[in-house]
């Protein structure tokens, strides 16, 4: 397992946000102690966790940067099932 701060635009190192890739090459991003996003590697999938996916400005912030996209991009994939909300903290 790896773990990594995500990075903000001018490459400093973000506290309490990051990225975490598995042993089956699965990624994650975590914002403190809550995991917001699953990127399955092996289904080629999105998971966004359902209660914690927008939680706050500062959690959106990062997992926009995660995912390369904005707030309005994120909306539309969830709403067409691109996207899947789920439980990511159980």
């Amino acid at each position: 397992m790896k773990v990594e701060n995500i990075e903000s635009s001018k490459g400093n190192k973000i506290a309490n946000q990051f990225i975490i890739t598995d042993d089956n090459g699965n990624e994650f991003f975590q914002s403190y102690n809550s995991i917001i996003v699953k990127k399955d590697s092996s289904a080629d999938t999105i998971y966004l966790d359902k209660k914690y996916w927008n939680y706050s400005n500062t959690t959106g912030k990062y997992r926009n940067i995660f995912l390369d996209e904005n707030i309005t991009e994120t909306k539309n994939k969830i709403k067409s099932g691109e996207y899947i909300l789920t439980d990511l903290n159980k």
